[in-house]
């Protein structure tokens, strides 16, 4: 058995159990025990395909600040499935200037005629892949194939109307969209049908004295999963706060969690996988670095939080932080933190939902800049080589005007030397964001003459681009020199080059005075 029919085998194991045990609990979390009931209802679908059927054009172009109806259906009925696929935002033969974003695209749902929408979150967030980065998920409710074929299986009633609809917050056009909403319409839906509820909601970064807040719902209902997107302000790790359900108003919750990372259902730690109900889809960067970003998500498919007045969900920003940023006598291993989070929270309830959030404008759900960035091209400014020559690589994943790309033509002992001047001496993360690729070697790095990686393999068997960590470092004002040294390839690789995106002084979240994290809010 290969590691590809492995993981099969795993991902269907973990499958099956995810249905055994939710059997046990009451929930047919596959669906496959209500296959053996013929049910009255009319299946229809509604997708981008033209009226005139002889035609093959059967995908949308949504130009900038323009909104497409995806769906406008007369009920009762139910949706049971969502399938959308649309052009990556890089230039293509889609689209010569890229496309927009999944992060920039706002899906709603509207049921009943329903002014406002009982769900409002970015695409890309709702598919669990945050900060419009693309990932793959496997996960129940949610299936997105290779970051490009998002499917969505939650089962979404409605009485009289449903109106499912995409806007196109970006400045670039939405190319190449297609998409499928298979639906059934019922002869009728008990009075008591919950609603589908999904609500984006951000702090960049979250704000210190308090929990941060994922869910603020009134009525009845249950809750059904959390999407979490965190980028690290600080240096060590975010993801000791308690998860929280305030259930009807209580005061203290009973629902308590030991930590963010066992909220998610992992534990020491994390790392990138997706299964049925839980998962981590995005995991960006070095451990514990500034800039260290992830998106994870956990589904209450087996375990629904039930309430029947109210449901308040908050989430603890606290972790380990470094000794400089604490005050004296500070704990470092559970303390609050301030970083990026946003959520998307998922829920079913009875009557239309409160809206506990309004969804920011695209330019602020985009992450706050915090580098100083040297480019390609200021680091070949007076670069020194040595068996290799260096160029500007240019491409659409790279800043500036391209990657700085040494060809090494010698192999072992090949080297070079990028300068970048610091303008202000202050505490920063030094970050080097360099192209991981097939062709590429092992280099030691060193900063001003001293070592600061003994090696660092750049080989990675398809082309992506990755951030290091060189370092908490005050620089004086003035020249530095970053130099790179072949020590050989990985013993998969074609060759030893090596592309530098960038330089960043990466500034960091800093306060005077540090508190502990809460016990309650």
């Amino acid at each position: 058995m290969d590691g590809r029919q492995a993981g099969v085998a795993v991902f269907g194991w973990i499958f099956a159990h995810c249905v055994a045990v939710a059997a046990c609990a009451g929930q047919d979390v596959g669906g496959l025990a209500d296959l053996t009931r013929v049910r009255d209802g009319t299946s229809a679908r509604a997708s981008s395909a033209p009226a005139d059927r002889s035609s093959n054009r059967d995908n949308r172009w949504i130009e900038p600040g323009a909104t497409t109806v995806l769906a406008d259906l007369q009920g009762p009925g139910i949706v049971q499935h969502i399938w959308m696929t649309f052009a990556a935002p890089e230039p293509s033969w889609l689209g010569r200037d890229g496309s927009a974003h999944h992060g920039e695209l706002v899906l709603r749902m509207f049921w009943d005629g329903a002014e406002a929408p009982a769900v409002e979150a970015p695409v890309g967030d709702f598919f669990a892949a945050g900060f419009g980065r693309r990932a793959a998920v496997r996960s129940l409710p949610v299936q997105v194939e290779g970051g490009d074929a998002y499917n969505c299986f939650w089962q979404m009633p409605f009485f009289r109307s449903a109106r499912i609809e995409i806007e196109n917050q970006s400045a670039r056009p939405f190319n190449a969209f297609y998409f499928h909403v298979d639906w059934v319409r019922v002869p009728e839906l008990p009075t008591d049908t919950a609603y589908f509820c999904a609500q984006y909601r951000q702090e960049f970064p979250v704000r210190s004295g308090r929990d941060y807040l994922v869910l603020d719902a009134e009525g009845r209902g249950h809750y059904v999963g959390t999407v979490l997107s965190v980028r690290s302000r600080s240096p060590e790790w975010f993801g000791e706060g308690d998860d929280k359900f305030y259930i009807d108003g209580e005061k203290t919750p009973s629902v308590w969690g030991t930590g963010t990372e066992d909220y998610v259902l992992n534990a020491w730690g994390m790392g990138t996988s997706t299964f049925p109900c839980f998962g981590v889809s995005i995991l960006d960067g070095e451990w514990g670095m500034v800039g260290w970003s992830t998106t994870v998500y956990r589904w209450h498919i087996a375990d629904p939080v039930r309430f029947t007045k109210s449901l308040r969900v908050t989430l603890e920003n606290a972790g380990w932080i470094s000794t400089d940023e604490l005050a004296e006598g500070e704990p470092r291993g559970f303390v609050e933190r301030n970083d990026d989070y946003a959520t998307v929270a998922f829920w079913y309830q009875v009557g239309q939902p409160k809206r506990f959030a309004a969804l920011p404008a695209v330019d602020e759900r985009a992450l706050p800049d915090l580098d100083v960035v040297f480019e390609g091209r200021t680091l070949r400014e007076g670069a020194a080589v040595e068996g290799g020559k260096l160029s500007l690589q240019k491409g659409w994943r790279w800043t500036g005007d391209g990657q700085l790309f040494f060809t090494n033509a010698i192999g072992d002992g090949a080297w070079f030397e990028a300068r970048f001047a610091v303008a202000n001496e202050e505490l920063r993360q030094l970050t080097l964001r360099a192209t991981h690729s097939y062709d590429f070697g092992r280099y030691r790095i060193l900063l001003d003459g001293e070592e600061v990686r003994a090696e660092q393999d750049f080989y990675a068997e398809d082309v992506e681009l990755r951030e290091h960590d060189l370092g908490q470092r005050r620089l004086p004002v003035g020249e530095h020199v970053l130099r790179f040294e072949c020590i050989g390839r990985n013993a998969a690789s074609r060759g030893a080059l090596l592309g530098i995106d960038s330089v960043r002084l990466r500034q960091r979240w800093q306060v005077e005075r540090r508190r502990p994290a809460r016990d309650a809010e």
